[in-house]
């Protein structure tokens, strides 16, 4: 800073006032540089404001006016200042905190796809300066948890996973007055509540048809737990496949399990050497398909020769070639995208909790890698 610039700015400010200000800058800054980052009571100091002022201007309190408002906010841009979390909280009364709750034994603890949504969530709530908590407790416990979360504050709010076609935990967050999205949503609710989806029924009969076009009859399905409302919607739209191209559907090669890679082997393994066996397979989980690539190789055959499988979700981090030729056919949502968008979500219901509720269906892209052909 040029002290002749600073005191054409000035006017007719006195030299001697005009030298106060200028040092009081220079501390400011100094003090500032050797932290690395400037503090509340810095910018204060240099606006010549209150803290308090300066903590209500940067978060939107209506009692300040929009003059200072806006010199603050220019102040805070022009030398970066970042509040720090525990300030915001004081100022916001807000935790600043999403809560995840798990119950002990579900797979999901353990599925590499909850870990790429919650690494989609979690570079959500580091660019917003927010944390989450991860509660994992057993299933008895978890209407405890959520009561335990309304009634201390500990969280602003509620990502809820794996919901069921009846879910419960829906009109209980609702009660408890907790703002809350549902990664998915149930068919026992049909609104009245935030959630993002995936439209599953019709992913599914996308990719069955593209099965069929490619002349598949015998086409076995590989899905998630039957309980949940994702498993339903997916059997669905492979039912409605069949339904619409005249041709029945065998139970006997419709399955329900855990979304691994165990049990995506053993399955096609039975299937493969049953007297009549898929010319397809579609699984839920590209950990499924996994599986069954390796039950197809076990047993001589050419994934995408002899038999066709097409997956979901095979965007998995731990398995991205970006360039490469997808090993599998698959349709395609990206589930860290989803975490992402679900955490920019539940903060925005959080903070403004007349804004709700908010729905998004996304629909997923059919992919064509090298595990299917003509039956």
């Amino acid at each position: 800073m040029r002290l002749g610039r600073c005191a054409a700015a000035a006017g007719r400010t006195n030299a001697l006032t005009f030298v106060r200000l200028y040092r009081t800058i220079q501390t400011v800054l100094d003090a500032a540089r050797q932290d690395g980052k400037m503090k509340l009571k810095q910018l204060s100091e240099l606006l010549g404001l209150s803290p308090t002022t300066v903590s209500r201007a940067l978060n939107g309190y209506p009692e300040v006016s929009e003059k200072t408002r806006r010199r603050v906010l220019e102040a805070a841009r022009a030398f970066s200042y970042q509040p720090s979390s525990s300030a915001k909280r004081l100022a916001t009364g807000q935790s600043l905190t999403i809560g995840h709750v798990l119950t002990v034994g579900r797979h999901m603890t353990i599925d590499p796809h909850f870990a790429d949504f919650i690494a989609g969530a979690g570079e959500t709530y580091a660019r917003m300066g927010y944390d989450m908590l991860i509660s994992v407790v057993p299933k008895s416990e978890e209407e405890r948890v959520y009561r335990g979360f309304a009634s201390s504050g500990k969280v602003d709010g509620i990502i809820l996973h794996e919901p069921r076609v009846s879910e419960p935990r829906i009109p209980l967050l609702a009660e408890l007055g907790l703002p809350f999205i549902v990664h998915g949503r149930s068919d026992e609710h049909a609104e009245g509540y935030s959630w993002l989806d995936v439209n599953n029924r019709r992913c599914f009969r996308r990719a069955a048809e593209f099965l069929m076009d490619l002349g598949h009859r015998r086409i076995a399905l590989l899905n998630g737990i039957e309980e949940m409302n994702f498993a339903a919607r997916r059997r669905a739209g492979y039912l409605d496949a069949h339904a619409a191209r005249a041709l029945a559907s065998d139970p006997a090669i419709i399955f329900h399990d855990e979304m691994n890679e165990p049990n995506g082997h053993e399955r096609a393994r039975a299937l493969l050497s049953s007297a009549l066996p898929p010319t397809a397979i579609m699984t839920s989980s590209v950990l499924q398909a996994l599986g069954v690539l390796r039950a197809v190789q076990e047993a001589g055959l050419r994934p995408g020769r002899d038999v066709s499988v097409v997956t979901h979700d095979d965007q998995l981090s731990f398995l991205q070639n970006p360039g490469a030729v997808p090993i599998f056919t698959a349709t395609r949502s990206s589930i860290r995208e989803a975490g992402r968008r679900c955490a920019e979500l539940v903060i925005g219901l959080s903070t403004d909790p007349g804004s709700g509720p908010v729905t998004e269906l996304w629909e997923a892209e059919l992919v064509v890698g090298t595990s299917t052909g003509p039956a």
